[in-house]
């Protein structure tokens, strides 16, 4: 069953592209979380939702919030990936897709991993989910516009 907005979000520790464990409840109480779910890493619209982040991310740090990435994609891929594109954020292998379906990620036409960002406030709770495999860039507009509504921390 898919997540919905008002859900708690589903806690996870996923390793990053520096091989260090990401636990999603350590940022409970600290920082609201922008966790994007993407396909595949260094895909043309991976790297346009990705590079989108990443010339927005010192806005989602001043709004209070974290950005993660997240897809199949080994730690291995995610270091070169951040690192050709400099991304500045967390990028975490859900290599087994256990978290993707966990959260009800959907694939698009039954095929392709599909492309949702959750906001998740500083309790844990999902306020706002974007849904557009197709859209990359739309997830940072709707992201941000949904962090500048939350309360400070």
């Amino acid at each position: 069953m898919a997540i919905q907005v008002g859900d708690a979000a589903p806690d996870f520790t996923l390793p990053n592209q520096a091989g260090e464990q990401v636990t999603l409840s350590s940022f409970r109480g600290q920082k609201a979380v922008v966790l994007y779910f993407y396909p595949k890493d260094d895909t043309p619209g991976c790297t346009v939702e990705s590079c989108s982040f990443r010339d927005s991310y010192e806005d989602f740090v001043a709004a209070g919030a974290e950005v993660i990435g997240i897809s199949s994609d080994s730690p291995d891929s995610h270091r070169a990936f951040a690192s050709k594109h400099n991304l500045p954020f967390t990028l975490v292998s859900d290599a087994g897709s256990t978290v993707r379906k966990a959260y009800g990620v959907p694939a698009t036409l039954g095929l392709l991993p599909g492309r949702v960002t959750y906001v998740i406030d500083q309790e844990g709770t999902v306020r706002h989910i974007f849904n557009s495999q197709f859209n990359p860039k739309g997830h940072v507009a709707e992201a941000m516009g949904i962090l500048k509504t939350l309360p400070a921390a």
